[in-house]
């Protein structure tokens, strides 16, 4: 998948290379930050002035910005010496700049005094560009939910049925229901409804505004949803009215609503739990509570909240905006998955290349794309080189026709919801469309794999999800991944033997400290022709500086595509699937994961790598 968009490059004295980072402001998928949730067609992202260092400035305003600091740096572990070093900066850009928190992923969280307009925050994100002990600074976006609701009333699931469009579900559930596994859903937080309730396990509210979340203070331990409804203007200049979505309690209906109780809807894995998490409230979320959303789901530690005690093994966020991944983001991401939680993501509802989205471009993730009743890729989902696969998602209007047009209701996914148009009301059910739709049939389906093999990793969970992947029965212009996930296909693939992938390597192989490059091959047989223009390399490299690395994959007939150059990354481990056109090169014969270490200190080994075909 994409980089996390780093420019403005310097070099530290010591030879180091340091990144600096910035992400695009977040806006809604489905339209723009000022649009309500309900409107359809995406309009254009907001234009990006160039900083003078090459990095985009934010497109809208800025109220914090998040920075990584090189471990080597004392900001790194003292808030004080955090806090100082914010407020010595603000003063040379003229604004009053204070140490917020510190994030799960270690970087802190500054707050710029107020609301900056894009130039001005730029002018404090200098401060800490130029200083060689700083790995990153980037705006704390927000991202927003992924659906796109209508108020039409089915009672048809066909998106766990039917032959053609459907995902396969039922015939799994005779093998596994979810049983032992929670699912974090990290949204809206939960409405109380009687069809979810016995599938609801403990939370927490990671919405740090009290404004945003309207439940009168910052973070507590109550992830119910307060309802996101805004009025018109309250998410910026010509912003629309729009009602509460209850988006997170529909999520969370697809993947684990009560079934065989003769009442609502049935969920994919209904044996599972449900793990509200809230980070989406009024005019949506912002990374920071995002990424530390997703460290506390998956058993890492915040600072301030207390210990998850019901780590979730699968993450699902029907969550995001435009931009590429960003560091915080990828640091976040990566080290959920170091801990063993597979984390699926929304693609998007921009009829757009999902590499331009967030977190739907992160490495690591499962991104999936919606497919709509007549297998077709349902017109708003993104698509690209970087999507995974293909889930029901539901249209219920054509694209051509009038935007807030309800054409097809019946072809929507159906789920548990609440009457409310602000605050909650008598809870029902809706049918919604959206890529926000899709990805919890796969989160779902990843939690029936988990519960019947529960030794599976994430990497494991993905390759095996893609591998049991049918194709579309209609068609997908710009790419929707490996196909449509197949529930029942894949659930017996991995509990009819090992399941590895195809192609692995898992014998360590040291990394010299500033030495020379070393290798670890791989022998690819019984295959056909070139390899693919999308070859998945799968690396578990584990370093104490990361940055220090230079990472390429060398293919059979000696051709080299290189992964990573040496920055500044100070951060641990490189633990990551990259993409890679490998069209051009023959498939079988050695293949060849090369890594040198180019700087002093550091060490570290390669310890797998496997080739995903």
């Amino acid at each position: 998948m994409p980089g996390n968009g780093r420019e403005g490059n310097t070099v530290h004295p010591s030879g180091r290379r340091l990144i600096s980072v910035v992400a695009v402001s977040a806006a809604l998928l489905g339209g723009t930050a000022t649009t309500s949730l309900a409107q359809e067609q995406p309009s254009p992202v907001p234009g990006q002035a160039a900083a003078a260092a090459g990095v985009p400035l934010p497109a809208a305003p800025v109220e914090n910005v998040i920075v990584g600091y090189k471990s080597s740096a004392s900001e790194a572990s003292s808030n004080d010496a955090a806090a100082g070093d914010a407020k010595a900066k603000g003063k040379k850009a003229g604004k009053n700049v204070g140490f917020e928190r510190r994030l799960g992923t270690g970087a802190a969280l500054v707050d710029l005094g107020g609301t900056l307009t894009p130039a001005e925050a730029a002018d404090v994100m200098a401060q800490f560009r130029t200083d060689p002990d700083v790995a990153y600074v980037e705006p704390d976006t927000r991202a927003y939910p992924l659906a796109t609701p209508n108020d039409t009333d089915y009672a048809k699931q066909w998106d766990l049925f039917e032959p053609t469009a459907g995902m396969n579900v039922p015939a799994a559930w005779n093998t596994t229901t979810g049983a032992g596994v929670t699912v974090a859903v990290i949204d809206t937080g939960y409405v109380a409804h009687s069809d979810l309730a016995a599938n609801v396990v403990a939370g927490y509210d990671f919405i740090s505004s009290s404004s945003s979340a309207r439940d009168g203070n910052g973070r507590d331990n109550n992830p119910a949803d307060q309802g996101d409804w805004t009025a018109a203007g309250e998410c910026g200049i010509g912003s629309k009215a729009s009602d509460s979505s209850w988006h997170g309690t529909h999520v969370a209906g697809t993947i684990a609503a009560a079934t065989n109780n003769s009442k609502g809807v049935a969920g994919i894995a209904y044996g599972s739990k449900i793990q509200p998490v809230r980070v989406l409230g009024k005019c949506g979320g912002a990374t920071s509570d995002i990424v530390d959303a997703i460290t506390w789901s998956s058993g890492g530690s915040v600072s301030g909240v207390p210990a998850n005690a019901t780590p979730a093994k699968v993450i699902n966020m029907s969550l995001g905006g435009p931009g590429a991944c960003s560091a915080t983001y990828q640091n976040a991401i990566n080290a959920a998955v170091g801990r063993g939680t597979t984390v699926v993501v929304a693609a998007g509802n921009s009829n757009s290349d999902a590499a331009g989205f967030s977190p739907a471009s992160c490495n690591n993730v499962i991104n999936v794309a919606a497919s709509n009743r007549a297998g077709d890729r349902s017109y708003y989902s993104n698509f690209g080189t970087v999507i995974d696969v293909a889930a029901p998602g539901g249209e219920t209007r054509r694209a051509t026709d009038t935007p807030g047009t309800v054409t097809t209701p019946e072809n929507a996914i159906l789920s548990t919801l609440n009457t409310g148009t602000t605050t909650p009301g008598a809870e029902n059910y809706k049918p919604y469309q959206g890529t926000s739709m899709a990805a919890p049939h796969v989160a779902g389906l990843a939690a029936l794999m988990k519960s019947a093999n529960s030794a599976l990793t994430p990497a494991q969970i993905e390759s095996a999800i893609k591998a049991n992947a049918r194709p579309l029965a209609g068609t997908c212009t710009g790419g929707c991944g490996a196909g449509l996930a197949d529930a029942a296909k894949t659930v017996a693939a991995v509990t009819s033997g090992p399941v590895t992938p195809a192609f692995e390597n898992t014998t360590d192989v040291a990394i010299p400290d500033n030495g020379g490059a070393v290798s670890s091959s791989i022998n690819v047989t019984g295959r056909t022709g070139n390899a693919p223009a999308a070859l998945k390399v799968n690396v578990d490299i584990k370093h104490s500086y990361r940055g220090d690395l230079v990472i390429d994959l060398v293919g059979p007939g000696g051709a080299t595509k290189r992964l990573q150059a040496s920055s500044g990354d100070s951060a641990a481990n490189v633990i990551t699937t990259y993409t890679v056109d490998a069209s051009a090169w023959t498939a079988n014969g050695t293949w060849q994961l090369r890594v040198q270490d180019v700087a002093a200190a550091d060490t570290g080994y390669i310890d797998s790598w496997s080739l995903g075909f």
